[in-house]
Formats: C-alpha cells, sequence, structure tokens
C-alpha cells in the first residue's frame, strides 16, 4: 500500500536549514514561556499536595466555592473548571497534606454542605501526595527519560554508525523540547500520566527514524559513490508514504482520545498528538540533517592523506567499474570478430565453396591433358 501513486523526489537535505531554523525557534518559545511562569507546571503527582475533584449538580461560581473554603484550615486553595464547561466540575488544589484522607475529605463536604446542601455535589475524588514522594516521583521520570534515551543510543550506534546514533538522539532531544514546550505554552500539568506519554514519544520517533537510516544503508551500497545528502533524499523519498500512512493512522486513534477520552486522559493525548507530528517532522529534518553534518565534519576533520585515499579508494572504484564495462565489451566484440571470420574460412561461405570448386576443376583438367602422354 503506497500513499503516493508515483515515487516522489522530494529535496528534502536542501531545505534543512530552513527546518532547523523553525525548529530552534520553537524551542526558544518554549523555553521563554517556562522561565515566565517558573519552571513547568507540575501537578499533585510531583509538587505534592492534595487534589479534590468535585461535581456540582448546578453551575457554579469558582469565587463562591473560595469565599467558602477561605475559613477552613487547609492552607491556599487552588481552585480551576475541570472537563466541558458544562460538566460543572472543578479540582481544588492544595498545598497542605494530612494523615487521612478521608478527615481531609469530610471537612471540605461538610463546608460546602452548609452553605449549599448535600445534594447539590458529589466528591468524586480525593488524592494526596506528600512532597517527599512528590520530588522522588520527579526524579525517577527524568531519569526514566534519560535512561531511555541512552539505551537508544547504544542500539543505534551498534546497528548503524556513531554519526546516526547522534542523529537520533538529537531528534529525541528536540521532541521532548518541543512537547514540554506546547505544555508549558498551553498550561498543562505535568503528571506520571505525561511521563508516560514522553516515554511514548521516544519510542514512537526512533520507529520513524530508524526506518530512514535502515534505508540509507541498504542505499549506501546500491548508490555507492553518490554524495551522502542524495542518499539521504533517496532514502526518506522512498519510505515516505511508509512514514505518511503510519503517522496518519496513529494520529487519528490518538484525536479520538484527545476529544472523547474524558478530561482524565486529555492531557495524555495531548502529548501523544504533539509527538506524533513532531516526532515524524523529527526523522525527517532533524535526525538525517544532524547526521549528514557529522559525516561531513568527520571527513574535514581527517588527516589530508587519509581524506585523498578516500578518494583514490572511490576513483579506483570507479575505474574499475568501467574497466569491467569495457572488459564486457571487449569479450562482444571478440565473439562477433569470431563469427566473421568462420564465415569467411574456406568452405565457410559462398566465396569459400567458389574457391573449392575451381580447384577441383583444375584438378581434373591436369589428369584429362596428362592421359595421352601416358598412352
Amino acid at each position: 500500500m503506497r500513499f503516493f501513486e508515483s515515487k516522489t523526489n522530494i529535496d528534502f537535505m536542501g531545505v534543512r536549514k530552513w527546518a532547523i531554523l523553525g525548529s530552534v525557534l520553537v524551542i526558544l518559545m518554549g523555553i521563554i514561556s517556562l522561565v515566565v511562569k517558573g519552571g513547568p507546571r507540575y501537578g499533585v503527582d510531583f509538587a505534592g499536595g492534595t487534589l479534590v475533584q468535585i461535581k456540582f449538580q448546578d453551575p457554579v461560581d469558582i469565587n463562591r466555592i473560595r469565599d467558602i473554603l477561605k475559613n477552613l484550615d487547609i492552607g491556599e486553595v487552588s481552585i480551576q473548571q475541570y472537563g466541558e464547561e458544562d460538566s460543572n466540575e472543578v479540582l481544588l488544589r492544595m498545598t497542605q497534606t494530612t494523615s487521612s484522607l478521608e478527615g481531609f475529605e469530610e471537612i471540605i463536604k461538610d463546608a460546602l454542605a452548609k452553605d449549599m446542601g448535600a445534594a447539590a455535589f458529589d466528591i468524586r475524588r480525593v488524592e494526596m501526595v506528600g512532597p517527599k514522594v512528590g520530588k522522588d516521583l520527579r526524579e525517577k521520570g527524568i531519569w526514566a527519560i534519560i535512561f531511555a534515551s541512552l539505551g537508544i543510543l547504544i542500539y543505534v550506534w551498534w546497528r548503524f554508525e556513531f554519526v546516526y546514533s547522534l542523529g537520533a538522539i538529537m531528534a529525541l532531544v528536540h521532541d521532548v523540547l518541543v512537547t514540554i514546550g506546547a505544555f508549558s505554552l498551553t498550561n498543562r500539568e505535568f503528571t506520571l500520566p505525561v511521563i508516560a506519554a514522553l516515554l511514548t514519544i521516544i519510542g514512537y520517533s526512533i520507529n520513524d527514524t530508524i526506518v530512514v537510516f535502515d534505508r540509507v544503508r541498504d542505499n549506501n551500497k546500491i548508490l555507492r559513490g553518490k554524495p551522502l545528502e542524495e542518499i539521504l533524499n533517496t532514502s526518506i523519498n522512498e519510505t515516505l508514504s511508509r512514514t505518511i500512512l503510519t503517522s496518519l493512522t496513529t494520529f487519528f486513534v490518538v484525536f479520538c482520545l484527545f476529544v472523547m477520552g474524558g478530561p482524565v486522559i486529555n492531557d495524555f493525548a495531548f502529548a501523544l498528538i504533539i509527538g506524533v507530528i513532531v516526532g515524524t517532522y523529527s526523522s525527517i529534518y532533524i535526525a538525517s540533517p544532524v547526521a549528514l553534518f557529522l559525516h561531513k565534519f568527520a571527513l574535514s576533520a581527517r588527516p589530508v592523506g587519509s581524506r585523498t585515499s578516500t578518494k583514490k579508494e572511490i576513483t579506483r572504484a570507479r575505474i574499475a567499474s568501467t574497466a569491467e564495462k569495457g572488459g564486457v565489451s571487449r569479450m562482444m566484440a571478440q565473439q562477433k570478430q569470431g563469427k566473421s571470420k568462420s564465415i569467411s574460412k574456406p568452405g565457410g561461405g559462398m566465396q569459400g565453396q567458389k574457391k573449392a570448386s575451381k580447384g577441383a576443376a583444375k584438378k581434373r583438367d591436369k589428369k584429362e591433358n596428362g592421359s595421352p602422354n601416358n598412352d
């Protein structure tokens, strides 16, 4: 199954500088957003504290809820709308934690029931994470991403070459930074499901990159002597249909999760949407250009003698190929000459038959002329 009817010939490497410039600008926007907001917006999983999700029967003003809770000894409370506008759900975030979730839930329930009535709301969930546990989870999430990247670096280095492994890692770093920047720009929280989404993005992105690099390795043998830039363009064009089909099918599934999955997995699906788009882009415009740059840098860093010998090897290979073609041509010419010689031999053609008949006639004349003398 192919996405394009005919073979594509797009010059991806020709616009690599513009693509990298665009990526740098997007990453800078994310970094600026993180600096302005004082870092990522951590959820309860990482920052620690208490999370309470409440559903009301009728629309309720957030300021009214804040007035009800401000007299309670529960510390600073952050209140925000949760889910769709007509869902009438809110999230309460508090930095304070207690040893008993049930006791904390009762405090909130009693305060709201006095003002609104017990039937006006329903507490859906209460989560509590201590600050030490949140810090430990945050550190483990970061180390998980680092170890995953190192494992991929070693695998791609073993499977291909070191320049390709560095290109793959740069693509993964690019994908993670763009996704984190998108979360900061949209003011979304970083939670454990988001870390799981980042690890999924890393695995998805490296899969696309390895498909391209595997075709590059094959084309290095088929297109021997061609510049690496041309080989990269050819390889990307040959795998383009597969890349687009895989990305589109994955995108449709993740988009359905984002739209219909509900608020619980909304951030997770959002991260995957960004990851699918950016991962497909980076396998073409980040991993391959970085590998090309490192390849050229490695060639320029070689001693002059080794660069000359490399050029000599390429020249010898071309001469050997030309000589091989010339040898085949000479063999064919010799075969043609052999056929023509066999035709020109006596008895081998019309002229030979004529000469043979003339010789036989002369012999008969000699015999006839010599017979009277013998008598």
